[in-house]
């Protein structure tokens, strides 16, 4: 299948990291937007990860190509630095460029402790979140974005939790996990200062109250009856589908201007405003603005003015 007529027709992206959540919807997303989209991930049809969920990068493709896109799903552990290479290898054999990199590897989901102590979490389960959070990150950006600065234009987005503003305020639950989150921002900063001679662009991009898969098990909702998640906890009103924060990537990349958020933090409820996409539901949460001014006010849930 060929890509679809869009702002991205002839743009080659990867999503690392695109197995479920965030990383799907962006994929799918840039896929509905005309781009080739690699999606990688350690579980497939016939190899679960140590996660052991039921999504699948196969998934994930076959989403992108029902959205009218072309994907191609490839198994890599971003961890492991001969399996980026090779993949790196395979962009540029196949494509010959790479437009779009999303470093969207997290998947510490079951490694963390909520609300634990440094001296409380467990320390192997901290190390090994920081290793999937940071260093699969720069493993990645290390072998692929020399083929993303060969042309003017490329572009970055580093996914990560909260914003610069938020998370410097506010301590995320874990020293393990207020590290993770907070590092990948400082690292969309610094490589913006890297691509920057090269004409390419670095953004960190978070969304917001996401209702991934694990959320929606969470609470025991599905994305069609997802406002009944609220009885168990109002402020659940502000979350948003993957695919909004999907749309804030492809918003960025099909931008001729991307240059000026070059380094900076920005969100999908935030982008919304600027760009002017909306979520399934026609709205544009924006939940990190709701965090600040009613769950830290102490106010009681109410998304009037904030979706």
């Amino acid at each position: 299948m060929t890509s679809s007529s869009g702002p991205l027709t002839g743009k080659v992206a990867l999503v690392a990291g695109a197995t479920r959540g965030a990383g799907r919807g962006i994929a799918r997303e840039l896929g509905a937007a005309g781009a080739t989209v690699y999606v990688t991930g350690r579980t497939t049809r016939d190899q679960p990860s140590e996660m052991n969920r039921p999504e699948t990068i196969e998934e994930t493709a076959d989403l992108i190509n029902a959205a009218g896109g072309t994907a191609v799903a490839v198994q890599c552990d971003h961890l492991e630095q001969d399996q980026v290479k090779a993949l790196a290898e395979r962009v540029e054999r196949e494509q010959g460029r790479l437009d779009v990199l999303v470093n969207n590897i997290w998947g510490g989901e079951s490694l963390f402790e909520w609300h634990s102590k440094l001296w409380e979490h467990s320390l192997d389960a901290g190390l090994r979140l920081l290793r999937l959070a940071i260093d699969t990150h720069l493993i990645t950006g290390h072998f692929m974005l020399p083929l993303l600065i060969k042309r003017p234009g490329g572009l970055l987005l580093e996914i990560t939790d909260g914003v610069a503003e938020y998370n410097a305020a506010h301590y995320r639950l874990s020293a393990f996990y207020d590290l993770a989150k907070t590092s990948v921002i400082r690292l969309a900063f610094g490589q913006g200062e890297e691509l920057k001679p090269y004409e390419c662009t670095a953004v960190a991009l978070t969304p917001g109250w996401l209702r991934s898969e694990m959320m929606l098990e969470h609470y025991e909702v599905t994305e069609e009856n997802w406002l009944d998640g609220t009885s168990r906890v109002p402020h659940f009103a502000i979350s948003e589908s993957p695919a909004f924060v999907g749309r804030a990537a492809a918003a960025l990349a099909a931008d001729p201007d991307v240059a000026r958020w070059n380094g900076r933090s920005v969100s999908s409820g935030g982008l919304a405003q600027i760009y002017g996409f909306t979520d399934l539901d026609g709205s544009r949460p924006d939940a990190w603005r709701y965090m600040v001014e009613v769950v830290d006010a102490d106010k009681p849930a109410d998304t009037t003015s904030y979706r």
